[in-house]
This record gives structure tokens, C-alpha cells and sequence, in this order.
């Protein structure tokens, strides 16, 4: 059924254009008129008015495990290693309540999408994609929730064949793309091929856990890009892709080119991996995070995300992107609209979904802020918002 038609009053557009927006079937259908008899109005007030949020990448299954499941060394291989120690200690029914409380959190700081990765690994088995596809059909009018199977390791070649058979069960069971763990593979480029095959037989996108390490003499960015403009027919992303930024400039500039020719969309990580990397970089830390401007300006989809929330990967998050897009002008010298872009549409592009915003035809996911203007909103964070999912006030 249609949403009842949603006119918005008082609505302070990014460029500080005082108007109203006429909402019709989840489009802004109008500016500047009132609202007819039957509309549903929304009183702005004043309020900043911006295309909603969405969180590129997240662990639902994972948050909030911080006292569960503690990662004393706080490296990225300390966390793997915590979470395979503890698994026993985890619920199933425990993952959905904590996965659930995660997304309604996102949803209620101005997220109407999430893309969440669904451990599928031989000491979990199906209970990260039952418990997350389980809050995926809850939430369903809340926040659109694409759930990607991400695999464990190997996953290619003979000893690969449980990892791949697991993969194919939970893609019956309906997640909504494939993804993995290239770098933890001893055959990196072959689990990147394995794993596009995997997602071209099923119809899916993928999204691989990309080069999350500081190391310079490896990297599959560059056969990934390859792979893909070969005719990948599906929407692919590269998560992480912390290494880049160690590379030699101009190959930074080369690899970036072949991502932007490809497609491939990168997702830049910077509260977890600069919380999980460089730990052994005691001089000259390197920030781990990926080449931010310098992927923008070789037309890369660059998205960002939060990654964990509160678990052995990173021990604190607010659930809020504009904590990420914070982060993206602090760490990633981005400016103000330039990160907000990455938490917002570039990340609706990464998940496959139209363009949100305030212009004519714009689909009507939009976020209400007590806020001057983008830049202030990413520094204040303020607390009251309304959202718009689909023409439809879900929270306030």
C-alpha cells in the first residue's frame, strides 16, 4: 500500500533554502507548497533537512560483545582469535536481541539502510544469518537491512570446500550477497576468485573484507578491479582497503583508476582499523585507512562505515554515522559534504539503492537535524531527529 502523501513544512534545505517538500508515493514530488487535504504534514521547524544516513558496513551479529568477549592485545588478529574462543558462549538468541538493538539504534540516528555481514564460518554454522535475516524481516519497515554472508577461511581450493558449501547454504537461506576474507587467505588471489564465482553463480553482489593490514608487499585490490571490469555482472565493494594507503603514490593513483573504471566501490572502516591497526608501528603510526581523497578524485564510489560496534573489534561507538563521517574529515581529510556524501547516498549506491535527498524525484529517506548546516551537524551530532523512510515519518 502507497504511503498517505507527506508534506514537510518549514524545511531548511542544505544551501539554506527555507521551503516545503511534497512527499507523493516515497518521492519529492513538489517544493514550496502546501499541503493538500489528506496530506500527512511534518512541521521541520527550522530544521536542517538532509538525505538519511545509511551504515555501509556493520557486524550486527557482533555488537555489543565488548565484555563478553574482551581482545586484550586490541589487534585485528586479537579479536579473531577472541571471537573463536567465545563462540560457545553465545546465544543464538542472544545475537538476534543484540542485533536488533544495534540496527534500531542506527535507524533512530538517521540510518534507513544497513548493510550487515553475517559470520558463516565452521564454529558458527547458520546462527549469524538466521538471527540477522530474523531482524532483517522485523525491521522491514523500519530500515532496509541487506545481509551479506561473509565467509570464513579457506575458501578456496579442496581444503576450501566446507567454507564454500556453507556459503551455499546460507544463499538458500536468502542473504542478500556474498563476502569473505581475501587477506586472511595463504592463496589471496584465489579466494578473491573463488569468491566471485561464488557470487556470480548465485545472482549476488559481493563485498570483501579487503587488505586490512599495513603490509606493502601484498594486495588484491588491483585483481580485484581486473576481475570485475572482465564482466562481474553484480554490484561489488572492496571493505577496508587499509594497505592502499601504504603503496607508492602513483600506484595508488593506478589501482584507484582501475577501481573507478570497474565499478567497485570502495567502503572506508576509520573507528575500527584505527583502533585495530599500526599497533606494531610505534613511530610514524600510520592512520590505516584508506586513501579517502585521492579515491574521490579518481571517481571511486567511496562509502564509509562504522564497522564493529562495541565488541572485541572495537570496544566503543555510538551508533551514529555521523560518528563515522567525523572521523572521515578527521582522519581521512575529507570536507564536511564529502563525508556525509559517504555516509549517506554513496553508501545507498554500495547497497543498490536510488538516490535520497531533497530535489525533485529524489527518493523521500530524509533526515531532520537541529543543525546550521552539514559541517555543524557532523560536529554537534544532535541528539533530536525525525526520519523520513520512503515518504513515511519512522522516528522522532
Amino acid at each position: 500500500m502507497a504511503a498517505t502523501p507527506l508534506t514537510v513544512t518549514n524545511a531548511v534545505l542544505a544551501d539554506g533554502t527555507l521551503t516545503s517538500l511534497r512527499i507523493v508515493d516515497g518521492l519529492v514530488a513538489a517544493h514550496g507548497v502546501e499541503a493538500q487535504p489528506g496530506d500527512v504534514v511534518l512541521d521541520a521547524d527550522g530544521g536542517l533537512v538532509l538525505p538519511a544516513m545509511a551504515e555501509a558496513h556493520a557486524h550486527l551479529d557482533k555488537a555489543f560483545l565488548s565484555e563478553t568477549v574482551p581482545n586484550p592485545t586490541g589487534d585485528l588478529i586479537g579479536a579473531i582469535v577472541a571471537m573463536e574462543d567465545h563462540r560457545h558462549l553465545i546465544p543464538a538468541a542472544d545475537t538476534e536481541v543484540r542485533a536488533e538493538r544495534a540496527a534500531r539504534l542506527l535507524a533512530a540516528h538517521g540510518a534507513t539502510a544497513i548493510r550487515t555481514h553475517a559470520d558463516v564460518t565452521t564454529g558458527n554454522g547458520m546462527m549469524s544469518v538466521a538471527a540477522l535475516l530474523a531482524v532483517r524481516e522485523r525491521l522491514g519497515d523500519l530500515v532496509h537491512i541487506e545481509v551479506m554472508a561473509l565467509g570464513g577461511w579457506p575458501v578456496c581450493g579442496a581444503a576450501g570446500a566446507e567454507q564454500r558449501a556453507l556459503l551455499r547454504e546460507a544463499v538458500a537461506m536468502g542473504v542478500d550477497g556474498i563476502g569473505g576474507c581475501p587477506h586472511l587467505e595463504d592463496d589471496e588471489t584465489g579466494a578473491v576468485d573463488a569468491l566471485l564465482d561464488m557470487a556470480a553463480d548465485a545472482g549476488l553482489p559481493l563485498d570483501l573484507h579487503t587488505d586490512e593490514h599495513l603490509d606493502t608487499g601484498r594486495s588484491t585490490l588491483a585483481h580485484l578491479a581486473h576481475r570485475v571490469a572482465g564482466g562481474f555482472p553484480h554490484r561489488v565493494a572492496a571493505s577496508h582497503a587499509v594497505s592502499l594507503v601504504m603503496r607508492p603514490e602513483a600506484e595508488q593513483r593506478e589501482t584507484a583508476a582501475a577501481l573507478a573504471a570497474a565499478g567497485v566501490s570502495v567502503i572506508a572502516l576509520p573507528a575500527s582499523n584505527l583502533f585495530l591497526q599500526g599497533r606494531d608501528h610505534p613511530i610514524g603510526t600510520p592512520r590505516a585507512l584508506a586513501p579517502a581523497r585521492l579515491l574521490l578524485d579518481a571517481g571511486v564510489n567511496l562509502a564509509a562505515g562504522w564497522d564493529n560496534l562495541q565488541d572485541p573489534f572495537n570496544p566503543v561507538g555510538r551508533g551514529d554515522c555521523l560518528e563515522t563521517a567525523a572521523l572521515m574529515v578527521m582522519a581521512g581529510h575529507l570536507l564536511p559534504h564529502d563525508a556525509y556524501h559517504c555516509v549517506s547516498n554513496a553508501t545507498r549506491h554500495v547497497i543498490g539503492l536510488p538516490t535520497a535527498g531533497t530535489s525533485i524525484g529524489d527518493a523521500a529517506d530524509l533526515v531532520v537535524l537541529r543543525s546550521a548546516g552539514v559541517r555543524a551537524a557532523i560536529a554537534e551530532a544532535p541528539a533530536a531527529r525525525t526520519v523520513v523512510r520512503g515518504g513515511r515519518v519512522v522516528g522522532r
